[in-house]
């Protein structure tokens, strides 16, 4: 009924989500190569290595034609638009991909639209000129920022998300008032034991960072949904003993069992660099576990069996996902708005 194209597809968070609540996603869309084995691996939709900036709609138009309904999906690249890298602004080669998403939407002049990405973008001049483009094309727009964990996400992660239909109003469904939080504890809590360093024979992906023999001691210091506050002096780190550093306090620190996780960064591997250490054993979260944070199956495949993991590189594509939870939310929403248009037309006919 609904056929869609993603573009800044990454590893496939999106076009996962969206096919499980049934639109057909036939191809996605991408800079980086490191992205095309998980996404071709795990759905069922073809790869175009290209930049969205080069991209034309007649790329994309026999992808889609021929649907009912066609969809033009995506999350734009968020880092220029985050917190820590607004003082770049313009400057940043990414800023402008907005515009182009918005050019193939003139150019592809698909029935649907959505886009996810970080609350701060509905702050930006460029975001309201992108609404104002939808506009334009006669599209009604609706957006709001929500928190993944009310849609079945382990992770409290703060999202935009846009949605726009040549067909009418169209609304993110409500998260049920009675649905319970997944917590990390629902989450991981089945995986096999590792150490530091370590890594599953069974799931390659299922590996933990190395730990020095001061982060080793810091990390066995530290309380589930606690921080570096709670060490002893002699493992808190100089920066935080300046009163500069005293403000950070979301470091070094273990997820709780029973609360939802934290926000997954691209960097969520590292102990260091969020509180991102495991429950109770002494070691940072695995790839997996972040994977299953953002609401991947499973079984997920990252890279092609006996190649190499590059944890930096599988890391910053877990953390840039498009949690599929959110994703599934999304096409849920996407599939009753076009069940009740066609349910009026019917009516009016």
């Amino acid at each position: 009924m609904v056929r869609g194209v993603d573009l800044f597809c990454g590893v496939g968070g999106l076009t996962r989500g969206l096919e499980k609540a049934g639109i057909d996603v036939c191809l996605g869309v991408d800079i980086d190569p490191a992205c095309e084995f998980p996404f071709t691996a795990n759905n069922d939709a073809k790869f175009c290595l290209k930049s969205v900036a080069d991209l034309s709609a007649s790329d994309l138009r026999g992808s889609i034609e021929g649907a009912p309904f066609t969809l033009l999906a995506g999350c734009a690249p968020c880092q220029p638009f985050s917190t820590y890298q607004q003082k770049l602004g313009p400057s940043d080669g990414r800023w402008n991909l907005l515009e182009h998403f918005a050019r193939l939407a003139r150019e592809l002049e698909p029935d649907l639209i959505t886009m996810e990405n970080v609350p701060n973008l509905s702050r930006q001049d460029i975001f309201h000129d992108f609404v104002s483009t939808l506009e334009e094309l006669d599209f009604h727009v609706t957006f709001e920022v929500v928190n993944c964990v009310d849609y079945g996400v382990p992770q409290l992660r703060q999202r935009l998300v846009l949605l726009a239909s040549r067909l009418g109003p169209c609304e993110l469904t409500r998260p049920s008032a009675r649905a319970k939080l997944k917590t990390v504890r629902d989450a991981i809590k089945g995986l096999p034991k590792l150490e530091a360093g370590g890594a599953c024979k069974h799931d390659p992906l299922h590996q933990s960072s190395e730990l020095s023999e001061l982060n080793l001691k810091r990390i066995r210091a530290s309380k589930p949904g606690g921080s570096w506050r709670d060490w002893k002096k002699d493992l808190i780190a100089d920066c935080h003993k300046r009163s500069s550093g005293k403000s950070y306090p979301s470091v070094y620190g273990r997820m709780a069992w029973d609360e939802p996780a934290p926000t997954v960064t691209t960097q969520f591997f590292g102990f260091g660099s969020g509180r991102f250490g495991h429950p109770e054993q002494d070691r940072a979260i695995s790839l997996r576990e972040g994977a299953i944070l953002q609401s991947f199956p499973k079984g997920y495949k990252f890279v092609p069996k006996d190649e190499p993991i590059h944890r930096k590189t599988i890391g910053r594509l877990i953390g840039n996902a498009v949690p599929v939870k959110l994703a599934e939310a999304i096409g849920k929403s996407i599939l009753q708005h076009v069940n009740e248009h066609r349910s009026t037309d019917r009516k009016a006919a």
